[in-house]
């Protein structure tokens, strides 16, 4: 660690102005993947894409996004982390400006994309640097919650801030928003946040690098394509050719010295099972934030805009979760503090099995605010158990691991249960593939009523298919806790939470 690193006589209210910082940029980071969707009619209106650029608009930040994660998260852990925020920073202010300026649709297909490597660096800086910053267990819990917090915080804002800013500007003012928050990074950072780098000068192994673009970018794509058209054979032909090269890549990491992602983590259980249990959780979070928003504008008739307003709440159930549950670790093991957040999730999933095309806003409300309460203690403990976890020079590869698992199990959530959803209305006697054809094409009233009621239909057996794996994990996650604490019932390692 270079002189800039915090001490255990530094005072504390530097580390805490210095998470902070990290928050707004948590923040900026998952806002950026919701206002994008608000400015699709402006943006389609002025640039005129065509529907498959319309498409790569929106998705070639997440691809790049979760692509680039793991090599820029071991980028950091050589270069210092701290740098590689400032430069990403840069980057993404500049880009940001590109994007919103962008001419014609392939200009700004590119921007996004450019703008997803320089995302890339953000959320890895930012954890590996709170693990940095807080080195006492529990107060390195508390500070994970509040940056998991505050990524649900940009969820939750998102379509209110987009939606006041295409009312007054342009389309591409959604993009100037990450500008003043690059600014504010790159005048603070170099003041309140610490740097640290590995001890080593070995060089990042390109073949790795390219190994673990070759297997997140097909295998996302693969299952974004999946969900959105079913399973053709292209998608399924990329998911495979991705899980094939991530395959290759963790067999390298293994033979490696100073591998891109030390693969020998997963021998220690806890860990593991953090990084299983951040996939899981997502993948049922993002299948149901996935249908949830079909049945909002589809079957409920909202417009974009009120069907975001309608789902932010949930965001808080994740706020409020995450925030609880460093409190509730004082007197519960974090197991069982997951466990029990798992099993709230669950009741959540219960109430959705219950919507009608006819039901009230308040039972969709309760339901997804029960279901994401419940996942924010395992999202801010599994998250600090796989940064914690890790030797202190590779916090970077592990904070690039616990934010890139989320990014493949919401992609592989979003494809299964939106998959399940759409095999139970294809039953239907539409003439349709999907709830949205119907509702442009079909013009009998007693047969779109029946497709909509058929589309809720489906998300009844995708939320008991959820429950039913929300309630699998809870009781794995508490055994492995039980069986942890038996065999070493007086001392727990640094970082442990799960």
């Amino acid at each position: 660690m270079n002189a800039g690193s915090v001490t255990t006589t530094e005072p504390a209210r530097r580390s805490w102005a210095g998470l902070a910082v990290l928050c707004v940029v948590a923040l900026l980071a998952s806002l950026e993947l919701t206002v994008t969707h608000l400015a699709l009619p402006a943006i389609d209106a002025d640039l005129r894409p065509s529907g498959t650029q319309l498409l790569w608009i929106v998705d070639v930040y997440a691809f790049l996004l979760a692509g680039s994660m793991l090599a820029l998260g071991a980028v950091g852990d050589r270069i210092g982390r701290r740098r590689l925020l400032m430069i990403g920073a840069g980057a993404y202010g500049v880009l940001s400006v590109l994007a919103a300026y962008a001419p014609t649709a392939e200009l700004l297909i590119a921007a996004r994309a450019l703008l997803g490597v320089a995302g890339a660096t953000l959320m890895p800086s930012t954890l590996s640097l709170t693990a940095t910053m807080f080195r006492d267990a529990r107060q390195r819990a508390v500070a994970v919650g509040i940056v998991i917090a505050s990524v649900s915080g940009g969820t939750a804002v998102g379509p209110l801030v987009g939606g006041a800013l295409l009312e007054r500007f342009w389309w591409g003012s959604v993009f100037l928003l990450g500008l003043p928050v690059m600014v504010l990074i790159l005048l603070l950072g170099p003041v309140l946040l610490p740097e640290f780098r590995g001890p080593g000068t070995a060089r990042i192994d390109v073949v790795s690098v390219v190994l673990s673009l070759g297997a997140v970018l097909p295998l996302v794509w693969g299952l974004k394509e999946i969900a959105a058209d079913g399973v053709g054979a292209a998608a399924a032909g990329a998911a495979v050719a991705g899980l094939v090269v991530g395959t290759v890549f963790v067999r390298r990491q293994w033979s490696l010295a100073d591998p891109v992602v030390d693969v020998r983590l997963f021998r220690e259980p806890a860990f593991a099972a953090a990084v299983a249990t951040l996939a899981v959780g997502i993948f049922v979070l993002w299948g149901a934030n996935y249908y949830l928003a079909q049945y909002l504008q589809l079957v409920q008739g909202l417009d974009p805009l009120e069907a975001g307003l309608w789902t932010a709440p949930s965001a808080f159930g994740v706020i409020v979760g995450s925030l609880l549950a460093p409190r509730l670790t004082r007197r519960l093991r974090p197991g069982v503090v997951i466990g029990a957040g798992l099993t709230v999730s669950a009741a959540g999933f219960v109430l959705l099995t219950q919507l009608t095309a006819t039901s009230g806003l308040g039972l969709l409300v309760a339901g997804s605010v029960t279901v994401s309460a419940g996942l924010g203690p395992m999202m801010a403990l599994a998250t600090d158990e796989v940064v914690g976890a890790a030797p202190p020079e590779r916090a970077g590869a592990a904070a690039a691991l616990s934010s890139m698992a989320p990014q493949l199990g919401g992609a592989l959530g979003i494809a299964v249960l939106g998959s399940v959803v759409a095999a139970v209305f294809r039953g239907t006697d539409t003439g349709a593939d999907t709830l949205g054809a119907a509702v442009a094409s079909v013009e009998d009233q007693v047969v779109l009523a029946a497709a909509r009621e058929a589309f809720t239909d489906g998300i009844s057996v995708a939320a008991t298919v959820s429950a039913a794996l929300v309630s699998a994990l809870a009781i794995t996650v508490v055994a492995l806790s039980a069986r942890r604490d038996s065999v070493v019932p007086t001392h727990r390692p640094r970082g442990s939470s799960a």
